[in-house]
């Protein structure tokens, strides 16, 4: 039974496994050192309440939408890359 044009082979679909991984923890990541940066002294310091609450908000917003991008961004280039034939080989022609 041949495979139609509309379905992906088990490499497509782990490469994709990946991709979306690499996406979700780097964003993760991105997400978390930039709450940490605008957060953080709110967190480690006696601050004032007002100011507390308005790094806290500006954190969890900076992150919220940091995490979003990233993944978006990372997931969108990959779409976009042209994927080797064979990897590891170079074409003929080059």
């Amino acid at each position: 039974m041949g495979q139609t044009r509309g379905r992906r082979t088990q490499s497509e679909r782990d490469e994709m496994t990946v991709e979306i991984g690499y996406a979700l923890f780097s964003a993760a990541f991105a997400a978390a050192v930039a709450f940490g940066a605008l957060a953080g002294p709110a967190l480690l310091f006696d601050l004032p309440v007002t100011i507390e609450k308005v790094q806290l908000a500006a954190g969890t917003s900076l992150a919220a939408v940091l995490f979003i991008f990233r993944v978006a961004s990372v997931l969108v280039r990959f779409r976009q890359a042209p994927q080797p034939n064979q990897p590891g080989r170079t074409s003929p022609d080059s």
